[in-house]
Parts: structure tokens; C-alpha cells; sequence
């Protein structure tokens, strides 16, 4: 088993699913010519490998996914990469009125097997490359949205959501891409729609996913130098959410906190909080506590950006200050 960085997971995902299935295609801004293979990397080597159905296309995210649509309810099984998360923003109305509602509209007649593959999160880039969807997307009845947090997930994921009947919103944090991690040499595919035990513990239950997945393990590894034993829950898929495990944990631990990069007000951590605390509370000893970031358009400075997000700190100062309080 060859321990590989998260880029190189997808990249193998999409080759390994090219070869199954010559339906399979790859669309995006600069994926090809620039950079030998997109800004990030990911499609670097497959335009050379699959000549004509890996492509750079023009720069209009909305013609994009457009054109993913239309394609994948004709029987192809585009993979439309969009440069970052905030560039969907301009094929809102293809990804939310078209890609999600066609399904729907047809009875499931209809299908649209689209992966939309896009960089999520900060890395320097300021106030409109920074931002993170994850809760707009997770909101939309007819999507799939996934966002994992390691190279084995990354690939696993991506070959399901490629094979799959519905249209997917594939989140890849942009700090993860050089991550790395065990990732096997056979063919295997990782459910969408199941939560993971990250690790196991009986002190404090901690539900995250991508890079707050990452940043919750690191807190988990410092807890427990300071005898603070975390059971961390990594969601992995966020529509449809799977809280099985989530819940399991509390009636053990009896202790919960969200932990997410994006902003706090009307977020994923709050539904998510909500429907942990609607099936478990009377498993609960405290309130579920909340980890996210501040609610300000991201800085671009190092230190402002720094200063915005969440990182393993703050998960280690919301588990001590709930293992603290008494009720």
C-alpha cells in the first residue's frame, strides 16, 4: 500500500475511471495547457493519456456546467472542474436549477451523472478566493455533496461519485492537496452517504469533516497528551449527512462538539448540532458546542487570515473548556 498525497489520490481516481468508462470526460479552465496539468495539479498527464476527452474549456464557469448538464443527460459522465469554489458562485443557477432539479422534475427518468470537482477553502488568496460552501451546497435537494479529509477517502469518494446516477459537488480543500496517506494499489470504492470513526475515545464526542477532519485529529493527538481522550467522527459526505455514528458516540461520551472552517451563523455545524441534539439529548450532560470561523470576509494578510480560521488550537480550547464546566 503506497502512502500518496491527496492530489495524487483524485488523480488516480479519474485515470482509473477513464479506463473503465469512455463516457468519462474532464472539462475545466486551464486544466491542460497551464501549469502542465490546472493550477492545483490534479489532471496533470491525462489530456496526454486521453487525447480529446480531457479539455480546457473558455473561462465561463456557467458554459461549464452547462455543458456538463447536457452532456451527462445524453449518457456521458462529465467531470466539470471549476478553479475554486468561489467561481460556482457565477453557475449558481446550472448547479442549483438545472444539475439538482432535473432528477426531480422527470420522475427519475431523467439522470445527470456529473461530478463537479472544485478547490474549496483559504490558501492566501483574500476575500473572494477564500470562502468556503459547504452549507450552501449541502442545503440543495438533489445534489450529493462530499468533501473528504484523507488521500484514501479523496480517491474512494471520487470513484463512487463518478460512477453515480445524481449530480455531485466534490469539495477538495485546498490545504489538503499535499497531504498523504496510505492508499491501496487495488481498485476499491469508498460509499457515499457513510460517516467514519477517525478515531475512538470516551471522553468527548468531535464531528467534522475535510480540512476541520484533519485539524480535529491533530487536537485529538494533543488532548490526549493532557489525558482528554476524543472520539472523532468524520462525516465525509455532506447530503446526504449520515449522523449514525455521531450519535453512537454521544451515548457514550455524553459530550459534543461541531468543528467547521465555515462561518458559524446558519452554517452546517448548526444543523448539524440541532439534529444531534433533537435524537440525543437525553444523552447529553452539556450543551453541543460549536468550533468555526470568524464571520468576516476572509483577510489576505497572513496573520488576519490566520486569525480568522479555526485550527487544532481552538478544537484543544472548546474540548478542555467543555471537559471543564459542570452542569
Amino acid at each position: 500500500m503506497a502512502e500518496i498525497t491527496y492530489r495524487e489520490a483524485l488523480k488516480r481516481a479519474m485515470r482509473e475511471e477513464m479506463q473503465h468508462d469512455p463516457n468519462v470526460v474532464i472539462w475545466g479552465e486551464d486544466i491542460v495547457a497551464y501549469n502542465n496539468g490546472g493550477a492545483y495539479g490534479v489532471t496533470q498527464g491525462l489530456a496526454k493519456e486521453f487525447a480529446g476527452r480531457v479539455r480546457d474549456v473558455p473561462i465561463s464557469e456557467e458554459a461549464i456546467i452547462g455543458l456538463g448538464v447536457g452532456a451527462a443527460m445524453n449518457g456521458m459522465r462529465p467531470i466539470c472542474e471549476i478553479m475554486t469554489v468561489n467561481f460556482t458562485l457565477v453557475a449558481w443557477d446550472q448547479i442549483v436549477n438545472h444539475a439538482a432539479k432535473q432528477s426531480h422534475m422527470f420522475n427519475g427518468l431523467l439522470k445527470v451523472p456529473m461530478v463537479i470537482r472544485t478547490p474549496n477553502g483559504h490558501g492566501r488568496t483574500a476575500s473572494t478566493h477564500s470562502q468556503n460552501f459547504d452549507s450552501w451546497f449541502a442545503s440543495i435537494p438533489g445534489l450529493k455533496v462530499i468533501a473528504p479529509s484523507t488521500p484514501y477517502d479523496a480517491k474512494g469518494l471520487l470513484k463512487s461519485a463518478i460512477r453515480d446516477n445524481d449530480p455531485v459537488i466534490f469539495l477538495e480543500h485546498l490545504q489538503l492537496y499535499g497531504t498523504k496517506g496510505e492508499v491501496p494499489d487495488e481498485e476499491y470504492f469508498v460509499p457515499i452517504g457513510e460517516s467514519v470513526y477517525r478515531r475512538r475515545g470516551a471522553d468527548v464526542t468531535v464531528v467534522s469533516w475535510g480540512r476541520m477532519a484533519f485539524e480535529s485529529n491533530k487536537a485529538a493527538n494533543m488532548l490526549a497528551q493532557d489525558g482528554i481522550d476524543v472520539e472523532l467522527i468524520d462525516l465525509r459526505t455532506l447530503r446526504p449527512l449520515d449522523l449514525t455514528l455521531a450519535l453512537e458516540s454521544i451515548k457514550k461520551t455524553n459530550r459534543a462538539i461541531v468543528v467547521e472552517e465555515g462561518w458559524r451563523s446558519v452554517g452546517l455545524g448548526a444543523e448539524i448540532a440541532a439534529s444531534l441534539q433533537e435524537q440525543a439529548f437525553d444523552y447529553l450532560d452539556a450543551p453541543i458546542a460549536r468550533v468555526a470561523g470568524l464571520e468576516v470576509p476572509m483577510p489576505y494578510a497572513k496573520n488576519l487570515e490566520r486569525a480568522t480560521l479555526p485550527f487544532a488550537d481552538d478544537v484543544v480550547a472548546a474540548v478542555k473548556a467543555m471537559m471543564q464546566k459542570q452542569y
